[in-house]
């Protein structure tokens, strides 16, 4: 028989050879013994984990007359049939080359035909997210009520692909990456078998460069053999899988570390020069740094075989590198692997990498150094600020005595008291506003406020995020709006876009069919506008008698009309314009009925919802 390939020869042909899907094969065991089994199955996970290989162990197990505990004999016809590949009743399909409507529809037609040979008709199909979006709705129904001897098995490395609604209809089992000691127990099994010897810091590696796979970690160890005989050797395994060795990778972050550019520069370009893959040079040290990390934490966490072959050098390079360093050497090699991916020179990406971390060390040092120096510089200004000043204020106390004090002290408190309010005042323009004011009516505003949605809906996407939130129309006159903002920020930023408020008044008079002015103002600081205008531009004011007792004993309709009306007649100008423009925001604060000031508190009585 010809040569096959270690992955082909070790394949599992039972549940209990599965290894590292435990909690898989123990459920499916779990169904066979109590005759639950599924019409559709969903296998996820990364490759290499036994997906297929578990397809095609449940395809024997279900067909099996003489299985016990859930497993395959695999001695009569059916399973032998079933592991060469020879039983019609049991389909593999590839769906990365079968993916069309078509392929599927003759599935679901020839599935209708009971099976020849076994009890049931399996349907493998790999890779199944790469089925078209035709090809899964032809699947779906045949999914949901497939014939009662026809199981489907579905297998892929990238279930976020396949449509939820094929996900609903199957029973989905993850398949998880497989430990490295996993890997390494299971390796050491096959080639005891083989009866070939091993170092076991090969396995180590082989294990690691697998990544959880076990099919790839069994190619890796066929390339090992086939390149060293009957023994396989760490550097060998190096070799092959073009990783760096241990003493290779300790030795250039001693370098490194010292800041021997040069020294560097020259183990970068040995490993080239031995045929070193830029990108595996970075995975490396990256899996070294952080073993590093972890094995200051504590040695057992550091698995990597860089740590479980050569601890004293660990322990060697936690001591001389702190944990900043590493963390800075691994935020630099994770930006140089990045750009890796899109140039055609890596060598030259691993030259600037060894100038970069060789220099870490340099700025490392003289920024704890500088700031350090910094920050009493600083306190010691600040403090001879203080005595200055506290030597000119005791001279102006010693001169002119409290008086010269009293005059000192308020002169630096209006430059610090105004300038909160200068970002919103710089930008009001109060002038056009209170013209607006002066001819604002409510049904104007009203109009506005029902075109309002409206005009948002007619700005582009960026337009109407600005103005989506906070802002409403608050007066308004036949020819001009006023809009208030709730956010200082946002009304900061319109207010200086003029292309906008040009927009805006474009589109109002599409709306309106008139040409309308747009003005904006903070909602903070809306109420005093609003007030200073009323104060300072409304009608002439009525004062209220001082004497508003009530006539005694009202107690006929009559009286009470009467005193209705006498309210209504005595009600202030002021609070007659607020009404008038802004309609129902307006509320009307009565006071205490034995107020002494009545005309004061009519006018602060006006106040604005919301």
């Amino acid at each position: 028989m010809a040569y096959q390939a270690l992955y082909r020869v070790w394949r599992p042909q039972r549940f209990a050879d599965l290894v590292g899907q435990e909690t898989v094969t123990q459920t499916l065991k779990n169904a066979l013994m109590t005759d639950s089994i599924s019409h559709a199955y969903l296998f996820t996970g990364p490759r290499g984990t036994g997906k297929t290989s578990a397809a095609k162990i449940l395809a024997k197990a279900v067909n099996c007359r003489f299985r016990q505990d859930g497993e395959p004999c695999n001695q009569c016809e059916t399973c032998k049939a079933i592991t060469a590949g020879r039983l019609g009743d049991v389909i593999e399909i590839d769906a990365a080359s079968n993916n069309g409507v078509d392929e599927i529809r003759d599935i679901r037609d020839k599935a209708k035909y009971a099976p020849t040979v076994a009890d049931y008709k399996v349907y493998i199909i790999d890779e199944v997210h790469m089925l078209s979006t035709g090809a899964f709705n032809a699947l779906l129904k045949t999914l949901e009520e497939p014939p009662a001897h026809v199981i489907f098995i579905l297998a892929t490395t990238e279930v976020q692909k396949v449509p939820a609604t094929i996900i609903s209809r199957t029973q989905r089992f993850d398949f998880k990456r497989i430990a490295p000691d996993t890997i390494v127990d299971r390796m050491a099994y096959i080639l005891n078998d083989m009866k070939v010897t091993f170092d076991d810091a090969a396995l180590a590696l082989i294990a690691n460069a697998a990544a959880g796979g076990m099919r790839d970690a069994l190619s890796i160890l066929d390339q090992v053999l086939s390149f060293g005989d009957d023994h396989v050797t760490l550097a060998n395994a190096l070799t092959v899988t073009g990783s760096l060795s241990g003493d290779v990778l300790a030795q250039y972050l001693r370098t490194v570390n010292a800041g021997d550019t040069a020294q560097g520069l020259t183990i970068v370009q040995k490993s080239l020069a031995a045929g070193k893959d830029p990108n595996q040079f970075i995975t490396n040290l990256l899996v070294y740094l952080r073993d590093l990390l972890l094995y200051r934490q504590d040695p057992k966490l550091a698995r990597s075989y860089y740590a479980t072959t050569d601890p004293d050098t660990f322990a060697e390079l936690t001591k001389a590198m702190d944990d900043t360093r590493v963390y800075q050497m691994i935020d630099v090699l994770t930006t140089v692997q990045a750009q890796l991916r899109q140039t055609t020179h890596p060598d030259v990406y691993l030259d600037v990498l060894t100038v970069k971390l060789t220099t870490l060390k340099d700025k490392t040092a003289a920024s704890p150094a500088a700031s350090e120096a910094a920050v009493p510089a600083q306190l010691a200004a600040t403090v001879q600020t203080l005595q200055e000043q506290v030597a000119a204020l005791q001279k102006q106390l010693a001169a002119g005595g409290t008086a010269g004090s009293a005059a000192a002290v308020p002169a630096a408190a209006p430059k610090r008291s105004a300038a909160p309010k200068t970002h919103t005042k710089v930008h009001v323009n109060l002038e056009q506003i209170n013209q607006v004011l002066g001819q604002a009516t409510r049904k104007a505003l009203e109009h506005q406020q029902s075109l309002w949605g409206e005009l948002l809906s007619m700005l582009d996407v960026a337009q109407r995020a600005v103005l989506h939130v906070g802002t409403k129309p608050v007066a308004a006159s036949a020819s001009a709006v006023v809009v208030s903002f709730d956010y200082p920020m946002m009304f900061a930023r319109v207010a200086k876009d003029q292309v906008l408020r040009e927009q805006i008044e474009a589109d109002l008079k599409k709306l309106d069919g008139n040409d309308i002015a747009v003005y904006f103002v903070p909602k903070e600081e809306w109420p005093r506008i609003r007030k200073n205008y009323l104060v300072n531009h409304g009608p002439g004011k009525k004062k209220l008698p001082k004497d508003q007792s009530a006539p005694t004993a009202p107690t006929s309709t009559a009286a009470s009309e009467s005193a209705a009306a006498t309210a209504s007649a005595t009600v202030d100008p002021v609070v007659a314009k607020a009404q008038e423009l802004f309609g129902s925001f307006v509320e009307i604060d009565s006071g205490e009925p034995n107020s002494t000031a009545p005309q004061k508190q009519t006018e602060d009585g006006v106040k604005q919802n919301g």
